[in-house]
């Protein structure tokens, strides 16, 4: 992570959630605000934010969500350390794990985290192709958003294994990489629900939000596009008022 002392503090839902944050490496954007509005949680919910970082899209749920148990799992010990902070300065109930998401089961177990014992789970894998992707100096950077070929299968195998039957996976991943997500999920998951994102009407989908019921079964539903901006290179109506927290995505509603 970078030098303890380059922090900015960042709003977020339109200054309902306020992040401290490396200035450098890493840092929380759009991409957690969308995950957490497309992300269905009700009162009671055990959720945990996997790969949660400075715990932003896990926090956000929170936010819009009274009384979930939150966790928020994390393998850079120091990144972690920031989210224990920035719950606790949100006025967030939540606890902050140091794990690796590819883990053995023994281990989370021994974290808390047993087998079928979880309603929701989000994550926001790190899903740049090696191959393609320029590597980072930064190493908190690259661990982030650099994935070997066993990256997503693994976070996915993490998941299903925490969650209940019946419980909701939520992620988001690029989407040229949606055959891999698919792939990954076929196994023990069901009544898929899929939401491109673009950047704006006519350019190509660049994200793909996901949510996945373990041991579902209903037909797979693709829901119509998120344009980021319209026609005019404006910001999208839709996207600002999810963005200052006035609102969730349709894959929020089961």
């Amino acid at each position: 992570m970078t030098d303890p002392g380059e922090f900015t503090e960042d709003a977020f839902l339109g200054g309902q959630l306020r992040l401290r944050q490396p200035k450098s490496g890493h840092r929380a954007g759009h991409d957690a605000m969308l995950l957490a509005a497309a992300t269905p949680a009700r009162s009671g919910d055990r959720v945990v934010d996997l790969g949660a970082g400075i715990g932003a899209a896990g926090l956000a749920i929170a936010k819009r969500v009274a009384g979930i148990e939150l966790l928020l799992v994390e393998i850079d010990a120091a990144l972690a350390s920031v989210a224990r902070g920035n719950a606790v300065a949100n006025a967030i109930a939540a606890d902050v794990i140091v794990l690796d998401v590819t883990s053995a089961a023994e281990t989370f177990s021994a974290a808390g985290l047993s087998p079928d014992s979880v309603d929701v789970v989000l994550m926001n894998p790190p899903f740049n192709d090696p191959a393609r992707h320029r590597a980072s100096p930064d190493r908190s950077r690259e661990v982030a958003h650099v994935s070997t070929a066993a990256t997503l299968g693994k976070w996915i195998h993490a998941a299903r294994r925490i969650l209940k039957s019946g419980g909701a996976l939520t992620l988001i991943w690029r989407a040229d990489g949606l055959v891999e997500v698919l792939m990954a999920l076929a196994r023990g998951f069901g009544s898929l629900a899929i939401q491109p994102v673009h950047g704006g009407p006519k350019m190509p989908a660049i994200r793909v939000l996901i949510r996945a019921t373990k041991g579902g079964k209903a037909p797979l539903q693709i829901h119509p596009a998120l344009m980021l901006n319209d026609e005019s290179a404006l910001p999208n109506k839709q996207v600002t008022d999810v963005l200052a927290g006035k609102g969730v995505l349709p894959l929020a509603v089961p």
